[in-house]
């Protein structure tokens, strides 16, 4: 069943606000994939294009064809895929000359914002899993987040980039592009890449481009299957780790710190909790918005029949059972941005 234009522009919408949220060093893509309610439907669908890839090369040699592999292509949302991969490139092209010199001009304000988004949103996979929290659970997302304060607390380094290093980087770079809390643009001015990546970017310059989108297929090729297994097998314990790293996220975010992350005395500290409370409000108003969609959706299938009174994906009380889901769409309405509220 074809998807209405409307869904396809949404989805250039999320590309849109990811690409900008990775050009912005501390503001995590996961993040905003997470809140806009892409983020396991691309993770998804990134999985089975990596396996189709994978058996196409493996297959092919040996004279089996390409049904395994047109099995998995076929299970990949492609135009979900599509639309946001649009939406992200002409954002970041677009950011990354005129959204970062803004941050950069006017950082603690700009963080402040950003830091209120991602409090609120530390509310996403904390609320995404049908299983109820035990300590065990607190304890480790207090460990992750926790690893997370201290590593990007890491002042930044500076490093000549050559191809080896640029690749490396990109691959290290992109998987935390997919992980909730963990900012691409920070790991890589970690790295100390970023100012050379941007002018890259700004500068067209193909050859360092073409090594580190090397880069970024090896790491996202290698951590996507892994990240897609876990949510596919472990996702309550996948979703209590990305509420650690959302937390501990927010020291890349502090309003308050110097370049070399070194934190500072507050100034202008009323009009900065202002900005902070709109970052949170944005992020509320946007769940509250998705689940409200979702509702009218679930609405008008049941009113058509739909397959909510045969258990299907619209019936609660279906997920809850003990049934185990098949090809990670099980998660895919609690990965959004409709958590319980």
């Amino acid at each position: 069943m074809a998807k209405p234009i409307g869904t396809h522009a949404l989805n250039l919408v999320r590309g849109a606000l990811i690409g900008t949220a990775e050009v912005v060093p501390g503001i995590s893509g996961g993040t905003v994939a997470l809140i806009t309610g892409i983020y396991e439907t691309l993770i998804t669908s990134a999985g089975h294009v990596v396996s189709g890839i994978r058996l196409t090369v493996s297959d092919l040699p040996r004279g089996r064809g390409l049904a395994r592999a047109g099995t998995e292509f076929r299970q990949a949302d492609w135009a979900a895929v599509f639309a946001v991969l649009i939406g992200m490139a002409t954002a970041a092209l677009t950011a990354a000359k005129l959204l970062a010199p803004l941050v950069e001009s006017e950082q603690q304000f700009a963080y402040a914002v950003f830091f209120g988004l991602v409090v609120a949103s530390v509310y996403v996979p904390y609320s995404s899993t049908l299983r109820r929290w035990r300590v065990g659970d607190y304890l480790l997302a207090l460990v992750v987040a926790a690893v997370a304060f201290v590593l990007i607390g890491l002042p930044p380094s500076q490093v000549d980039p050559n191809p080896l290093i640029v690749t490396a980087a990109a691959a290290v770079a992109v998987s935390a592009l997919v992980l909730p809390g963990m900012s691409g643009s920070l790991i890589l001015l970690t790295l100390g890449l970023y100012t050379s990546t941007m002018n890259a970017v700004n500068d067209r310059d193909l050859g360092y481009l073409g090594f580190f989108f090397l880069g970024a297929l090896i790491g996202g090729a290698l951590f996507v299957k892994l990240l897609q297994w876990v949510l596919e097998h472990h996702h309550h314990l996948a979703m209590v780790v990305m509420t650690g790293l959302l937390a501990g996220s927010l020291r890349a975010l502090w309003p308050w710190q110097e370049e070399d992350r070194t934190f500072t005395a507050p100034t202008e500290v009323p009009f900065t909790v202002v900005l902070m409370a709109v970052g949170f409000a944005v992020v509320v108003a946007v769940l509250l918005l998705e689940r409200a969609t979702r509702s009218r959706r679930g609405d008008a299938h049941g009113g058509h029949g739909g397959r909510g009174g045969h258990g299907g994906d619209s019936g609660g009380g279906h997920r809850g059972g003990g049934t185990a889901p098949q090809g990670g769409r099980h998660a895919r309405p609690a990965s959004g941005s409709a958590p319980r509220m």
